[in-house]
């Protein structure tokens, strides 16, 4: 049975009955009281709700807000830990809303039905395409869309933690200048975030995070925890227990501060040699498809062609 002449009618039937879930979905208003906790949770949730609708009501960001809790209710968590690394990922890329990973698994389904339409879409222009396979075109496209937010968010991940690795020691630099001219470790951490905002904007932002929450009254032995868990850096983890280590015993900040400052300042210079080093390696290669075959022809052309000519005589 020929399934051709079915296609444009089925089109038509997914595509209203999606404009219409669609239009359900946003013209469903929240509940007040759900309203009211939602801003004692997030303070700034009503600037940003007000924010989003100021710009435009048909923003993507907007819609995404919006549908967002129906759409990544299939995807949401099963447990507790796989909830807590879902965080701590999305929060290691620079993402730390308490609603991100709602976001993040909403933007993953979005993905998974532009794939799937874009895969049908593409049969149907193809003439021929719809028979005996046709299927697995959209099913490819809708998992490798799948997966795209989470290749994306790998590499904003890794991106990341390499800015915060090689802005570190600059920042512990001036940490410990602060330290040692006599202002506290909070007052220091604020000092740094302040300083360098524009040279070290992600430093910056953790340091930022942390004073924070040291202002609201959270222990500093949790804020230091949680902010080498929030970056994912190793020398930010080593960093942090140090401080802890060294608040607990009562010992010198500053001198702490200063060997591990060297020891990343090294490890850094390293990082530099080694990545010299590769470079002769990594050249072998543009060198054999594209240098070399123009110095050959430069080289052995002339040669090639007098010989040519010879032979053609003789």
């Amino acid at each position: 049975m020929n399934f051709e002449p079915l296609l444009p009618y089925t089109f038509f039937l997914a595509g209203t009955a999606g404009f219409w879930g669609l239009a359900n979905l946003l013209s469903r208003r929240s509940n007040k009281t759900t309203m009211r906790l939602e801003e004692f949770r997030d303070p700034l949730s009503r600037q940003r709700r007000a924010a989003m609708v100021g710009e435009s009501v048909l923003s993507m960001t907007y819609l995404v807000e919006r549908a967002a809790p129906t759409l990544s209710r299939a995807l949401e968590p099963k447990t507790e830990n796989e909830a807590g690394e879902l965080r701590v990922r999305l929060a290691n890329a620079g993402f730390g809303r308490p609603n991100a990973a709602r976001n993040f698994l909403a933007i993953k389904v979005l993905a998974l039905v532009i794939g799937l339409i874009g895969g049908v879409l593409w049969i149907s222009f193809r003439p021929g395409a719809a028979v005996g396979n046709w299927w697995t075109t959209p099913i490819t496209a809708g998992a490798l869309a799948f997966y795209l937010p989470e290749i994306v968010l790998r590499s904003l991940r890794s991106a990341r933690q390499e800015k915060i690795f090689l802005q570190l020691p600059d920042a512990l630099d001036l940490l410990v200048v602060c330290v040692e001219a006599g202002l506290g470790l909070d007052q220091g951490m604020r000092r740094v975030a302040e300083e360098m905002n524009e040279a070290a904007p992600e430093v910056s932002e953790e340091l930022a995070a942390a004073n924070m929450q040291l202002q609201m009254g959270k222990p500093r032995r949790e804020v230091l925890h949680e902010m080498g868990v929030r970056t994912g850096v190793d020398d930010m983890k080593a960093l942090v227990a140090i401080l802890i280590q060294a608040d607990k015993l009562g010992t010198s900040i500053g001198q702490a501060l200063r060997v591990h400052s060297d020891t990343m300042r090294v490890k850094r210079r390293q990082l530099a040699e080694e990545k010299a080093q590769q470079t002769a390696v990594k050249m072998i290669f543009p060198l054999v498809l594209f240098i070399f075959p123009g110095i050959f022809v430069v080289l052995v052309g002339p040669a090639a062609i007098q010989l040519m000519e010879n032979l053609l005589v003789e």
